[in-house]
C-alpha cells in the first residue's frame, strides 16, 4: 500500500479488480467526487453515466494514476496494468500504425505482438500506414490495438466513439464486444450515450454530483434490440435519472434508430 502527499490512499492489486471507498477529489475548492464508491469485478464491463462535470473524467484520471496533484482522499485498488482509450485516438503522426501500437511496448517478441493486434482490429494490411492515411473509425482502432496489446488487467475507455459517424460508431461497439470478450479486461466506460452503455455493459453507473447514484444490472439476455420491453424499461429509467426530460426523448430515440 501505498500514499502520496496529498491524502489519497492507492493499493496495488495484482488481479483485475478495481474497489473504490470514500474518494474524494477537489480542484480550487470545489468538490468534484464526494466520497465516491464503487466496484468493478475481473472481466467486467461498466458504464458511467453523467452528465457534463459530473466528475466521470477526473475518475478515470484517477483509476489511470494521472492525478498526483489533485487535493484528495481516500481508497482505491486498482491493477498495475491499466490502459486508456481516449476520445481521439492520440495517435503521433510522424510513426507509422505498428510503431505506434509498440510505443513503450517492451520484449523482443513487440512486434509480431503489435502485428497481431492489429491484426484483430481488422488493420493487418494497414501496419506501414501514416496516422494522416486512416479514417476516424482505422485511427480509434489502432488506439484500441495499442492499449490491448498489452494485455492490461483495467481497460478505461473515456468517450472513444463520440467523434465517430453512427455506422462506423455501431462497428465500434461490435468490435469492443468481442475484444473484450476473448482479452477479458476489467472494463470502465465512459459515455453521455445512454444507448451506448446498455448495448456494451453488464452494468451501468450513473455518476451524480461525484456520487454514483444509481447502479444497475443490465441483465438482458440475447440481442440487446431497442424494441424490446426490458430494453425500453432500462433506457428510461437510467434517462430519468439524468434528468432528461419526456418530451426530450423522442429526439434521443430518432437519434439513435
Amino acid at each position: 500500500m501505498a500514499a502520496d502527499t496529498r491524502g489519497l490512499t492507492r493499493t496495488k492489486r495484482g488481479r483485475a479488480a478495481v474497489r473504490i471507498h470514500g474518494l474524494d477529489r477537489s480542484f480550487e475548492n470545489r468538490k468534484v467526487l464526494d466520497g465516491l464508491e464503487l466496484s468493478i469485478r475481473e472481466g467486467e464491463f461498466v458504464a458511467l453515466l453523467g452528465r457534463s462535470g459530473s466528475g466521470k473524467s477526473t475518475l478515470l484520471r484517477a483509476l489511470a494514476g494521472l492525478d498526483h496533484l489533485v487535493d484528495g482522499k481516500g481508497v482505491l485498488s486498482a491493477p498495475d496494468n491499466v490502459s486508456v482509450v481516449f476520445q481521439d485516438a492520440r495517435l503521433l503522426p510522424w510513426k507509422r500504425v505498428l510503431d505506434n501500437v509498440l510505443l513503450g511496448l517492451p520484449g523482443p517478441d513487440a512486434r509480431e505482438r503489435g502485428r497481431a493486434a492489429l491484426a484483430e482490429v481488422g488493420l493487418a494490411d494497414r501496419e506501414e500506414a501514416w496516422p494522416v492515411e486512416l479514417s476516424g473509425g482505422e485511427q480509434q482502432r489502432v488506439s484500441l490495438a495499442r492499449s490491448l496489446v498489452r494485455e492490461p488487467e483495467l481497460l478505461l475507455a473515456d468517450e472513444p466513439f463520440g467523434a465517430l459517424d453512427a455506422l462506423t460508431r455501431i462497428r465500434m461497439h461490435e468490435l469492443l464486444r468481442k475484444l473484450c470478450e476473448r482479452h477479458r479486461p476489467a472494463v470502465l466506460l465512459v459515455t453521455h450515450d445512454v444507448d451506448e452503455a446498455i448495448e456494451l455493459a453488464d452494468r451501468v453507473a450513473v455518476l451524480e454530483e461525484g456520487r454514483i447514484t444509481a447502479d444497475v444490472a443490465v441483465g438482458i439476455e440475447g440481442p440487446r434490440r431497442h424494441g424490446t420491453p426490458e430494453y425500453a424499461a432500462l433506457r428510461e429509467g437510467l434517462l430519468t435519472r439524468l434528468g432528461v426530460e419526456a418530451q426530450d426523448r423522442p429526439i434521443l430515440e430518432e437519434a439513435h434508430a
